[in-house]
């Protein structure tokens, strides 16, 4: 059927033809699985963004390869599910609340935990909507039916169901350690949510004097101390040097005075302290550093905490108290050098580390904290690599990223002082402080007091392939018929965040891995290289793209720019190629519609009726079918995209859409019936090809066309027809096209326009190939307006001709009054030098034993055969610029 209420404007226009078709395509319940239960199942779990505002050029390239993948699997027959949904993302979205909100003159702690959670959650539902306009303005075909958040009810009790059996399993534990602290947002981090920059700093050069007011080092009544914190040295509870440094033996077991607290403090031994690195004695703060904290473990030291959670100055820091970091740091630096006890201030240039999210200097600090045991966890996953479960990497090189974070894992410190989020499913007896771990609180509620503290966004995230498929009921449809799924797409930067604590969950509470394939794409870069962001102002809105080239032209750059795990470069000159490939798809498709009348249904001739061009575009839609196909089962979308390109420029709009205009303004009506059943079904095929990528403008074109059908969603993709191929008529027809190309050289080098009248001669002693020239001399009559054509073995080369070599003959064009011998010599030795440099590749490739014992036989023996062909066209060339200089 054909779609009559819908015309093709002679320019495509990308507004026109996606308004309005993706609201469709959600009113027919397109998106969703097929429910057949003999289709063999495959899943996707979109990764979920975080509410915390618009999605970015990453988000629209993740997810448009995710939806390539679906789109494919659902016409091929597959029972598919692509569940969405959205991160609650804690730290990141309350500290946009919270910046919302000071603007205002207000803090959380003015509005209370119960009404600033409200606000968060007006905060949710506003960038929800906004994020799912934007899918929808993607094309992203998702089952909005199975949408889901990580606050959901259903995933809020899976969160708990993990803590309690982890905690009950010894695998999650409460303890002091020096974690990671966000001043601003007041919460740890994991190490992973710190970022380190290089900031300008000093080492402060002190003295710390002996207590005893006798001892001395190297003549002086003071150890030096090099630190880059002043402001902690509140907190010193020892001076540390290794036992191996012969400077400090007489000094160990000494006491120095702490400079502005004059409180004493010993001198120890411990492998931490470097002879090699500075004076080789450290101050250790074991509240305020995590390598000191272990010193003070093994040495039983004092924890002294001298920071506020705002990273104020407390009670313990003296007259510092109620100053802020770096103020302290000011005011402290003054007064050791006012007593006389600063040596030097030496500026340097170091590493650290600030908040991924606030941005503001992480302080490592002392804290009670909710901890995973990583380390069995970690085991379980490396030894699952090793079996038949394994998951994936794609590139395979991110294996190796996997498995050494895995093998060097810290504990994970899960507890987040935060009111956005899953709060801990932990409670403290209020006169026993008896912890109290379990799914549901307490029956005598009014005795306990919950844990104020909520979950890292990522303890809830990694729970996503099978939280959302209704674990924890293992009976669940969803969870018995998706789960494992099959792919995740996302970004390389994210492995430690997310990817590796799926696999270690899923391992742990399903059995399975989560997904069989992970395949890692890299970051989008503008045009300079350089990485997007907001201190660059160089960020692009995947929206402001698709206003102005429509999505399917953002997709298609998406894609045929993507090799697995490679940052890609926007640039609008990409964009600009992307639209104009659109546009020509357009107009080929409006030729081929506005030429087959009142066709009802594409229907293929009999083979005995194809001529050359129709076996031959039979015969590359197969190859491209097969390639397509191929690349995509192994995620390497860009050589998709390139087959496709290849094949729709060149081969069907280049050549078989002009030869078919002989045909078609011709007299036979058979033939004219059959172009047009071979256009429609070529043009059918490709557009079912390109749908997973230009999912909007393959839609209307196929509409209006003669189809079968309601939709190309669930339409079936093409598959490869063995009778198609056939490598005769592709050899044969490259040929036809080499002639015809080195004819159209010759008259473009000697300036002889289309409508000049041109002899042209062929001599050839290849009857098979004469053959071919003689049978389609309508075709050469129509790309290369000859007035007079000679085809034979015995064809001499007239004088004043311009020569063309193609494989297995010599194409003469005599142009006497056009040709300058001394440029048709020049012409000639340039043509020698290409097949010089093409014989000599291939030579070299075909000497490379590594390339012929590995490459497939076929790669190889079409290397033999490109290079007999180059040395016949290299020969030939010779001979006919010997008989122009004879000619002379």
């Amino acid at each position: 059927m054909t779609d009559k209420s819908t015309e093709m404007p002679p320019k495509y226009d990308p507004q026109a033809v996606e308004a309005g078709r993706y609201d469709e395509w959600l009113s027919e319940g397109l998106f969703k699985p097929s429910g057949d239960k003999k289709a063999k199942p495959y899943s996707i779990v979109l990764p979920p963004p975080n509410v915390t505002g618009k999605l970015h050029l990453g988000h629209a390239w993740d997810t448009t390869l995710q939806d390539m993948l679906i789109r494919q699997k659902r016409m091929q027959g597959y029972d598919t599910l692509w569940l969405p949904g959205m991160d609650h993302a804690g730290i990141a979205t309350q500290a946009k609340v919270e910046a919302k909100l000071r603007e205002q003159g207000i803090s959380r702690y003015d509005l209370g935990r119960e009404k600033f959670v409200d606000k968060v959650w007006e905060w949710k539902d506003e960038f929800a909507s906004t994020i799912k306009t934007q899918w929808g303005k993607l094309g992203l075909s998702l089952d909005y039916s199975r949408e889901r958040f990580t606050l959901d009810k259903g995933l809020s009790d899976a969160v708990k169901k993990v803590f309690v059996q982890l905690y009950r399993k010894g695998l999650i534990y409460r303890g002091e350690y020096i974690i990671n602290w966000d001043p601003q947002a007041r919460t740890a981090l994991s190490d992973i949510e710190v970022i380190h920059k290089d900031d300008k700093g000093a080492f402060y050069h002190v003295k710390y004097k002996f207590a005893d007011g006798k001892t001395k080092l190297n003549g002086k009544d003071y150890i030096e101390i090099a630190t880059t914190r002043p402001e902690t040295m509140m907190g010193d509870t020892a001076i540390a040097v290794n036992a191996s440094d012969e400077r400090y033996k007489d000094v160990v077991g000494k006491k120095v005075i702490l400079p502005l607290a004059n409180r004493e403090i010993p001198i120890i031994t411990d492998q931490h302290a470097d002879p090699d690195f500075g004076t080789g004695a450290v101050k250790i703060t074991p509240a305020h550093d995590p390598n000191d904290f272990l010193v003070g473990n093994r040495h039983n030291l004092e924890r002294i905490n001298t920071m506020n959670e705002d990273a104020t100055m407390n009670e313990k820091a003296g007259k510092y108290e109620g100053l802020d970091r770096f103020e302290a740091r000011k005011a402290m630096v003054k007064d050791l050098q006012d007593q006389g006890l600063m040596i030097s201030i030496e500026p340097i240039v170091h590493s650290v580390g600030h908040s991924e999210r606030t941005g503001v200097q992480v302080e490592a600090r002392l804290s009670t904290q909710w901890f995973v045991k990583m380390k069995p966890l970690a085991e379980q996953a490396l030894k699952n690599q090793k079996g038949d479960d394994k998951v994936d990497f794609v590139p395979e090189r991110f294996e190796g990223t996997f498995t050494h974070w895995m093998e060097n894992v810290h504990d994970w410190v899960i507890s987040r002082q935060l009111w956005w989020g899953h709060q801990i499913p932990a409670w403290y007896n209020k006169k026993t402080g008896e912890i109290y771990v379990d799914e549901q609180p307490p029956k005598d509620i009014e005795n306990w007091e919950q844990d104020k503290d909520v979950l890292d966004t990522w303890f809830s995230s990694a729970l996503w392939p099978f939280s959302t498929m209704g674990w924890p009921d293992t009976d669940a449809p969803d969870f018995k018929r998706y789960f494992p799924t099959n792919t995740l797409v996302t970004g390389y930067d994210i492995i430690f965040f997310w990817v590796s604590r799926m696999i270690f969950q899923s391992l742990e509470f399903t059995g399975r891995r989560p997904f069989k394939h992970v395949l890692l794409h890299g970051l989008i870069r503008d045009e300079q290289g350089r990485k997007m962001s907001k201190s660059l102002g160089n960020g692009i809105d995947p929206m402001d793209v698709i206003d102005k080239y429509g999505a399917d032209a953002l997709r298609w750059f998406l894609s045929n720019g993507s090799t697995p795990g490679q940052d890609i470069r926007f640039t609008y000159t990409k964009m600009d190629a992307a639209w104009n490939f659109i546009n020509k798809i357009w107009n080929a498709s409006r030729y081929v519609i506005m030429n087959l009348g009142d066709m009802s249904t594409p229907k293929l001739p009999d083979e005995s009726e194809w001529d050359l061009a129709d076996r031959w575009i039979l015969s590359r839609l197969n190859k491209t079918v097969a390639q397509v196909t191929e690349q995509f089962d192994k995620f390497n979308f860009g050589e998709a995209g390139r087959a496709l390109y290849d094949f729709i420029w060149n081969d069907f709009c280049d050549w078989y859409i002009e030869m078919s205009k002989e045909i078609l303004t011709g007299d036979d009506e058979k033939a004219k019936a059959n172009t047009r059943n071979i256009l429609a079904y070529v043009l059918d095929q490709t557009l079912r090809l390109l749908h997973p990528i230009m999912p909007f403008v393959t839609e209307k074109i196929w509409l209006t066309m003669p189809h079968d059908g309601k939709s190309l969603v669930t339409a079936k993709y093409p598959v490869v027809h063995d009778e198609f191929d056939n490598a005769q008529a592709e050899s044969q027809m490259a040929n036809l096209i080499e002639l015809i190309k080195a004819v159209r050289n010759i008259r473009a080098e000697a300036n002889a326009p289309m409508s000049s009248e041109i002899d042209v001669l062929i001599k050839t002693d290849n009857q098979e190939l004469a053959h071919v020239f003689e049978t389609n001399r309508d075709y050469i009559d129509r790309f290369v307006h000859p007035k007079e054509l000679t085809i034979g073995a015995d064809v001499k080369a007239p004088k004043l001709a311009m020569t063309g070599i193609i494989t297995d003959a010599e194409v003469y064009v005599p142009l006497a009054e056009l040709v300058d011998l001394d440029e048709e010599a020049a012409r000639l030795n340039k043509e020698i030098k290409k097949f010089e440099a093409e014989v000599d590749r291939a030579k070299k490739k075909l000497s490379n034993e590594r390339f012929v014992a590995n490459a497939p036989d076929d790669v190889v023996e079409g290397e033999r055969q490109k290079q007999a062909d180059n040395e016949s066209k290299l020969k030939a060339t010779q001979d006919r610029l010997a008989a122009l200089k004879a000619e002379q």
